[in-house]
């Protein structure tokens, strides 16, 4: 006789269980919101900023549903996405730079399904929007850096090579010396000539005064686009690495044009966070304390971070700079002050070995060197109040500790403030220091409406696409095609779940590989019918089911084997929307294969198993 086992059975009860809580948080429709943040991260949104938030939206007529303090941030909850849309630029014209606004989508699941990790699906940047940043790079500031280590470079090689000069600076991008003598001039004439052949060419354009033994110094267009290129290659690595510390699903970042970089977060729960972190140029410099011997034109005076009227004189050359960190992370030091540790590669550990091993006793200093916005409200000439950025670096002692020991590669640098502003500087330390800073040249969440009208068309698909296999199959197999309409819905609920349990992403392409995995499934459940036929011709109904359902196993199983492998190719080598289309399809490869051999099965034995039939309605 046809046989199922209680085993069985018990496998599909569990497996539809879990799939169905999990697939469960998709009932519960998102809201569109606000997040208001304090641009300073040592500042947490507290019950002032709620009620001078109310004031503002009171002031415009805005109406809101819900208002309320989330940690360290104020959430703002709006009916439609239209007075969500309108209510950013009230509050970001109000504000300025004073707080952070980003939109995003507020989940309503219910916190008994969050407690057990049960959230929605989410939805990639083509349904759901989310954060869309464009930032430019500073070339400018990228070249005035590289400048100032050539400058710093070639002021040491003079003095080793008892070249004589009584001014050096930088101006306009340009590298200034005036030498005391003609010897010197030329010695340094013949040192800018032979160095200045690089690998891809000529790097620097000379300009020669010898009546006042002066040298001008400046980059050629090819070193220039090698500093472009490196600049925003380098930016691009280290924000790859800061969103995947910030654990975004199916994030896109990647260049366009010369010097700028799109960075797309679909469906981020945090974006005032996710834009504290991206948009930061936060790196560190380590310079020794001037003392009484340094000069004056090699020293500059900085306030501390904690206290800017306590200021101290630190050397201009840098020890190391931020991008030698290999590794950071927080503790507490022994006083229970927030601190963060420090590793270095070798080539930083070196300069630092070097630079403390003779220094014993004196002090070191740790500049917090941070790009900064300033926003201000003016008139265009269609008298259009618009906000006008301009950014600008700001640098300040975060440490200035004296040196008890020869430091190396692992040291700990303290008086970093805050556990969450500790926090802050390790991520972007260990994500890397940006090779130059970086300004928003726009900022928006993509079309929540569009986002709308795609999930529509969408869904819409997928119902016609579902209602006709359905009427097809009931049709045309009867009993068997209502097992197998069953199963599709099973499916359905499993792949859900089975997405929203392994957080991945919804994308447009991907609710295509929904309406393809619909397909596969009847395809799977028409093999095993069409065997069942053909076994009827030689053998009794229990015996055809048997045999049909596994004969038919093999082929089904060759074909999603296959079809399984392209799909993992594509998401290997394939980005955003194609891997969004290969995880639907993976995903539903394997729940049509469950669905299909198991669940249809089941139903089948449920209706006909252990029964003495004489004719099988298929």
């Amino acid at each position: 006789m046809n046989k199922f086992s209680i085993y069985q059975y018990l496998i599909i009860f569990v497996v539809l269980a879990i799939g169905s809580f999990y697939a469960l948080p998709n009932l519960y429709p998102t809201q569109p919101s606000i997040q208001v943040a304090y641009t300073d991260t040592a500042k947490s949104a507290d019950q002032g900023l709620l009620v001078e938030l109310e004031e503002i939206l009171d002031s415009s007529n805005t109406v809101y549903e819900d208002m309320f303090l989330r940690e360290n941030k104020i959430v703002i909850k709006f009916n439609d996405v239209d007075t969500q849309l309108s209510s950013k630029t009230v509050l970001q014209n109000a504000l300025l730079d004073k707080v952070i606004i980003a939109l995003f989508l507020e989940p309503s699941t219910p916190q008994w399904l969050k407690v057990m990790g049960a959230n929605p699906v989410k939805l990639g940047l083509d349904l759901s929007g989310g954060v869309h940043f464009l930032l430019e790079v500073d070339i400018e500031t990228a070249q005035q850096g590289r400048l100032e280590l050539l400058l710093d470079t070639y002021r040491k090689s003079f003095a080793e090579d008892r070249i004589k000069f009584n001014e050096s600076y930088i101006e306009d991008l340009v590298l200034f010396f005036e030498f005391s003598d003609k010897d010197s001039y030329n010695k340094a004439l013949k040192k800018y000539r032979d160095e200045s052949l690089g690998i891809n060419g000529v790097q620097y354009v000379i300009t020669e005064r010898p009546s006042s033994n002066q040298l001008l110094l400046e980059y050629s267009d090819i070193a220039l686009r090698e500093i472009r290129d490196y600049a925003v290659g380098q930016n691009l690595i280290t924000l790859r690495n800061r969103v995947n510390e910030l654990g975004v699903s199916e994030p896109v970042v990647q260049r366009q044009g010369t010097n700028r970089i799109v960075v797309q977060l679909p469906g981020v729960q945090d974006p005032t966070a996710a834009k504290k972190i991206i948009g930061k140029t936060a790196n560190l410099e380590f310079r020794m304390e001037a003392n009484a011997r340094t000069s004056p034109l090699r020293k500059e005076e900085f306030n501390f971070k904690e206290n800017d009227f306590q200021t101290a004189f630190l050397e201009k050359a840098v020890i190391v700079s931020g991008d030698k960190v290999t590794n950071a992370s927080t503790g507490f030091d022994e006083s229970g002050f927030a601190q963060v540790n420090i590793t270095l590669d070798m080539q930083g550990g070196r300069a630092m070995q070097k630079a403390t091993s003779g220094n014993v006793g004196r002090r070191l200093g740790v500049l917090f060197v941070e790009q900064k916005t300033k926003s201000e409200l003016v008139t265009n000439s269609l008298g259009e109040s618009v906000i006008e950025q301009t950014t600008y670096i700001e640098k300040n002692i975060i440490s200035l500790a004296t040196i008890q020991n020869v430091l190396e590669t692992n040291f700990r640098i303290t008086g970093v403030g805050t556990p969450a502003e500790a926090s802050e500087l390790a991520l972007l330390l260990r994500a890397g220091a940006l090779a130059a800073p970086m300004k928003f040249v726009e900022e928006r969440t993509v079309g929540p409406s569009l986002g709308k009208e795609n999930i529509e068309l969408g869904m819409k698909s997928i119902l016609i696409g579902f209602a006709l296999v359905v009427l097809f199959m009931a049709v045309y197999y009867k009993v068997f095609g209502i097992a197998a309409n069953i199963s599709l819905i099973i499916n359905l609920v499993l792949i859900t779940g089975i997405m929203s349990l392994l957080g991945a992403s919804l994308t447009l392409p991907g609710m295509a590989g929904i309406v393809l995995t619909v397909g596969m499934a009847v395809d799977a459940n028409v093999l095993i019918f069409s065997r069942i036929r053909e076994e009827l011709k030689e053998k009794d109904p229990q015996t055809a089911i048997r045999d049909g359902f596994s004969r038919a196993f093999v082929t089904i199983f060759d074909a999603n084997v296959t079809t399984l492998i392209a799909a993992l190719i594509l998401y290997i080598i394939g980005t955003g929307p194609v891997k969004g289309f290969a995880i639907t399809l993976s995903i539903g490869i394997v729940t049509s294969m469950f669905t299909a051999i198991m669940c249809t099965r089941a139903i089948v034995n449920l209706v006909f198993g252990n029964k003495n039939i004489k004719v099988l309605p298929i």
